[in-house]
């Protein structure tokens, strides 16, 4: 069945600071060491002020294009409802990747990583992006696809250096201005979309009403090309694999990238003619767009596609266009990514509106179109995790009092390391990002207390396991460790409850196996509860008590509050935030009652260290078992 899809977020990357008209020759450099003649009448119509380049003035590549899809995912998965670990589908385009071979998806998604999932590599020239979010539409509408990334990268920079055009035969000749026009035309960028069938639970999301693309490649010549020459007689030449040599095809130019710019007018009136058809059949009501994204390459080319539509009896009023063409330039496949990215983030929509998208391309003479529908949030705005409790709220860090002991000093400044080290980690962890963020879900909670019941279950029996290794001259500690197993020993009954009451099931939790993180903290716990007198577990406990009493309160009024629930269906984290604080009462009695040596105090340290690297993996690493 088809499904709705919505674009859930928006991200971009534009390399470097902006550059002004005045310094592009200076990145670009002159071609044999002469100021161009075409740049400022190129510019005077454009419109284009400035923009950016991943080159530096020396002509150095400073970001390879796939670095420059991957910061622009990293933006958008930063606002959006998933994390890179659920990404399903990754969909890409380009003009040109880094690699000739493989496809430019693989080069992304090696360079972003996530996990294993489906790719596909979108290559072509400005219409590329538009087929890119098609594509992923396509699968999430299907169903195949639940959190699809898509992204559009331009770096075309390299193409335009100037050493490139003096490679060409011709010595002192200048430059045609098909070779030449390009380069004040085009700029580098990235910009990337999540596409989800359910809206974005507290940001706006774009609902995906209809795509249409159309190429006309079989009646037009092709308009911008790289790899071959025209031929004198029409068509193309030897392409740059049929030449007898590399040197040869870089001598004949035709790694130049050239543009026929006779055709350019043939494609407005193509475009038009297409929106016309589609208001023909009754997918456009002009009167219902609210904002008319139009890619073009040039400022010059709007005015005759205003002119031609209002021939036509279509009129959108000036204050309903949407460019950002004078202050991105032309990035091509990512243009259109650019401009919803900064329509949608800088919150110049609003829910309901509508959103026109129309992509033409000269190289291929493509036309491009979609309908977008501002949607409103998928729930009320929600505190994120940091704005829930004040630091007032938080239970003390679990350190013991040092009453001038040097062996205590040394410890309380050493597990102040660990902890902070620890807690910063923890915000890293991508479902406490998503907690963050206010952007969690029922089906991350189930799936955080599905895991964390498998280690709760087993915490009282290595308290226990400790108790039973410990010497008969420490029967005081070993009933305080007894009495802590006792206390704590069906607590995993709480996570059971809450598990069921948002829409799990009894058998689901108690059957399933611990991920791998729990698997290596299990094993670590018991190997330490094993060794005869295991004081150094004080270390574990006060990394996991540590937890209780400073941050499980937190995470529940948070997950309470993002997700409507009652207090009943957080009360083990509630819990644990109002009594751990009693139960580091007895780590500081351990530390009191004569044991603590420096060897000792080295121990605790060091099974903290490990206690906290193993928690955080069991969290990075849900469900994978």
């Amino acid at each position: 069945m088809s499904r709705d899809v919505f674009i859930t977020s928006l991200g971009k990357f534009l390399p470097g600071e902006p550059i002004s008209n005045e310094q592009m020759e200076t990145y670009l450099g002159k071609v044999r060491g002469r100021p161009s003649r075409a740049r400022s009448r190129v510019l005077s119509q454009n419109g284009i002020t400035q923009r950016h380049y991943a080159i530096d003035t020396e002509q150095r590549t400073r970001f390879r294009n796939w670095e420059l899809a991957v910061r622009a995912i990293h933006d958008a998965l930063e606002r959006s409802p998933i994390t890179l670990k659920e990404m399903d589908l990754l969909v890409t385009a380009t003009t040109q990747g880094d690699l000739v071979l493989p496809g430019f998806a693989s080069q992304v998604h090696h360079a972003l990583g996530g996990p294993a999932c489906e790719v596909a590599s979108l290559h072509g020239i400005c219409s590329s992006g538009m087929q890119a979010l098609r594509n992923a539409t396509l699968q999430v509408a299907a169903g195949e696809a639940d959190r699809a990334v898509v992204c559009a990268s331009e770096l075309v920079s390299r193409l335009l250096k100037a050493s490139h055009y003096e490679e060409v035969a011709g010595g002192a000749n200048a430059l045609p201005f098909e070779a030449e026009f390009l380069r004040w035309m085009l700029s580098d960028g990235a910009g990337a979309a999540v596409l989800q069938p359910t809206p974005h639970p507290t940001r706006p999301s774009l609902k995906v009403e209809w795509m249409d693309i159309r190429s006309h490649a079989n009646r037009h010549e092709l308009g911008m090309y790289v790899g071959a020459n025209r031929a004198p007689e029409g068509g193309f030449g030897d392409t740059w694999l049929d030449a007898p040599s590399v040197t040869e095809a870089t001598a004949a130019g035709v790694f130049n990238i050239k543009q026929d710019i006779r055709r350019l007018e043939s494609l407005v009136s193509l475009g038009v003619d297409g929106f016309f058809a589609l208001v023909d059949q009754g997918r456009i009501r002009p009167a219902d767009i609210d904002w008319c994204l139009i890619h073009y390459s040039s400022h010059y080319f709007k005015q005759p596609i205003v002119k031609l539509l209002e021939q036509g009896g279509v009129r959108i009023p000036e204050e309903r266009w949407f460019t950002n063409l004078s202050t991105r330039g032309n990035t091509g496949c990512a243009s259109i990514f650019l401009m919803l990215e900064e329509l949608v983030n800088e919150g110049r929509v609003r829910p309901g509106e509508r959103i026109f998208c129309m992509v033409p391309e000269s190289g291929g003479f493509i036309v491009c179109y979609a309908m977008l529908t501002v949607v409103a949030p998928g729930r009320a705005a929600v505190p994120e995790l940091a704005s829930v409790t004040s630091t007032e709220d938080a239970g003390p860090l679990p350190l013991p009092a040092a009453g001038g002991d040097p062996v205590k000093e040394k410890l309380v400044r050493e597990l102040t390391h660990v902890w902070v080290d620890f807690e910063s980690r923890l915000q890293q962890v991508p479902l406490l990002q998503k907690l963050n963020r206010g952007v969690f879900t029922h089906e991350d909670y189930r799936e955080l207390l599905i895991n964390l019941r498998q280690q709760v279950v087993e915490g009282s029996r290595w308290i226990a396991r400790a108790a039973s290794s410990i010497t008969a001259e420490h029967l005081a500690l070993r009933s305080s460790f007894i009495r802590h197993a006792r206390e704590e020993h069906r607590d995993y009954e709480m996570l059971e409850r809450h598990y069921v009451s948002v829409g799990g099931t009894h058998e689901d939790i108690t059957r399933a196996p611990k991920n791998i993180g729990s698997e290596a903290l299990s094993a670590w716990m018991f190997h330490r509860a094993s060794q005869e007198n295991p004081f150094d577990l004080l270390g574990a406990m006060f990394i996991i008590e540590g937890l209780g009493s400073r941050v499980a309160r937190k995470w529940g009024l948070a997950i309470r509050e993002q997700l409507g629930l009652e207090e009943e269906q957080v009360r083990f984290f509630l819990y644990h935030g109002e009594n751990d604080g009693t139960h580091l009462d007895r780590l500081e009695g351990a530390l009191g009652s004569g044991i603590l040596t420096p060897e000792l105090a080295a121990r605790i340290v060091k099974t903290a260290k490990v206690t906290a690297r193993l928690y955080l993996l069991q969290l990075e690493e849900l469900g994978n078992v």
